[in-house]
């Protein structure tokens, strides 16, 4: 298990003193189960996995598997609607015989811009990275 647990430290780019403070236990207690003096208790073990709950407990345990739980993604569409007390902002547009005049229309889009301007575009891509966008502000 100590193998499991340095192999941990290193992916997840941690230092033994930065784990301690992670999961609350002595520095000292990390050194003694990295040079193998000590076996992690079970203490230790339910608090690592309490803190990093996307470990993978049969790894951590066993060595079977993959060190990190399969990231489950909810669809979108399965889950019930969150209640969230938001009161509907958007715009609704008119039937077709009661749509604004032009200027209407004019003045309707140049009120929206000052009052709902973009501050930020965000691109996110497959492969985990992103890209953001701020539009000049006149």
């Amino acid at each position: 298990m100590k193998d499991r647990i340095i192999e941990f430290l290193k992916a997840e780019n941690k230092t033994s003193a930065q784990f301690a403070e992670d999961i609350g236990v002595q520095p000292s207690g990390i050194s003694h189960i990295l040079s193998g003096r000590n076996k992690p208790s079970l203490d230790f073990i339910l608090k690592m996995l309490e803190k990093y709950k996307f470990l993978s407990t049969e790894w951590l345990l066993f060595g079977k598997g993959n060190m990190y739980r399969e990231q489950v993604i909810p669809d979108l569409f399965s889950q019930p609607p969150v209640e969230t007390g938001e009161v509907f902002t958007g715009r609704i547009d008119k039937p077709d015989d009661a749509k604004p005049s032009e200027n209407e229309s004019i003045k309707q889009a140049e009120e929206s811009h000052d009052q709902f301007a973009v501050e930020k575009i965000v691109w996110f891509y497959n492969n985990n990275t992103f890209r953001e966008y701020f539009p000049e502000k006149e």
